[in-house]
């Protein structure tokens, strides 16, 4: 490699949240609270579909795959932070800071892809219910979790392959809690052209295409609810994509509100309290949307309360 595409900074400083000093250990309790609660519900949904033979259908084989992802997505920047807030370190090494933002970027992308994929398997269980098992086999089901894992490995790889070749040189302060692609590239003395041109083009093949297709497929889903005539068919198919509807709604709403809104309208406070809100919340959330909100789930936990009752006994 040329000596003028190397980095000629060791580490950055993640300057962290907009946190007072003297109200960190309150904030960090809360962020360890959320961050375990986080784990702990996710790992349990997995658990659940793993255990219960009534939850081995597609919409649970692809929510199982969301609730990995979110374990990890949340494990790439939370535990981090908590370091930082705990013992005042800012520093990121430089490898570290490209790791992140690798798997920053690769479960992003993947919550997007899986996303679309339960968005696919309502419109057809609800629209299409008679050939619904003809239609999402195993094999299809499978190739669609293949096809998100092998898209968010690439994408993640074409951002940090040319961040990779960029330098930066004296600045190296980063105003979020974690390595964020377009904070890092503002960092650099290199020309970031190439970057920008390819986060554009992966932000329409990864965010915006994917949300077109879930918004076809609600569309199609509340035509088809509007030609139900019973009252209790129309619940029916509310309360079978209620919780996915509620996570999309969640997760691409700030998405939108923090990367297609203009950055003057807002400040990088905001921007941060934004990345929060998709980085820590949601994941959080979305274990309690899927089992407050879904009687299978919440059968199933009540079947595995009662068989470690009935072992401890």
């Amino acid at each position: 490699m040329r000596r003028e595409n190397q980095s000629s900074v060791s580490s950055f400083l993640l300057l962290g949240l907009p946190i007072p000093q003297e109200q960190q250990g309150v904030f960090f309790a809360l962020f360890l609270g959320m961050y375990l609660t986080t784990v702990l519900g996710n790992l349990l949904i997995v658990l659940l579909i793993r255990l219960d033979s009534r939850l081995h259908t597609p919409m649970y084989f692809f929510l199982s795959h969301l609730a990995f992802s979110d374990v990890s997505f949340s494990s790439v920047i939370i535990p981090k932070m908590l370091v930082n807030m705990h013992t005042q370190d800012q520093s990121i090494p430089y490898a570290g800071c490209v790791t992140q933002m690798y798997f920053f970027i690769f479960f992003t992308d993947l919550d997007n892809f899986l996303l679309t994929s339960m968005a696919y398997d309502r419109y057809v269980a609800i629209c299409q219910p008679l050939h619904y098992m003809t239609i999402m086999k195993e094999g299809l089901c499978s190739l669609l979790v293949a096809g998100s894992w092998i898209l968010s490995c690439a994408s993640a790889l074409s951002h940090t392959l040319l961040l990779a070749q960029l330098s930066f040189c004296a600045d190296n302060a980063i105003p979020h809690f974690f390595c964020d692609l377009g904070a890092v590239l503002k960092l650099s003395c290199s020309d970031t052209t190439l970057n920008e041109l390819v986060i554009f083009t992966a932000g329409v093949a990864v965010i915006t295409l994917p949300l077109m297709c879930i918004l076809i497929s609600y569309g199609r889903i509340g035509a088809a609810i509007l030609k139900v005539p019973s009252t209790k068919g129309i619940c029916k198919a509310f309360s079978t994509c209620g919780s996915h509807l509620s996570v999309v709604s969640l997760y691409y709403g700030t998405i939108i509100w923090l990367y297609f809104f203009p950055s003057s309208s807002t400040s990088n406070d905001e921007n941060i309290i934004a990345s929060v809100m998709y980085t820590v919340v949601t994941p959080l959330l979305n274990p309690f949307i899927y089992s407050l909100r879904n009687r299978d789930m919440k059968g199933a936990l009540e079947k595995l309360f009662n068989r470690a009752t009935v072992l401890n006994q």
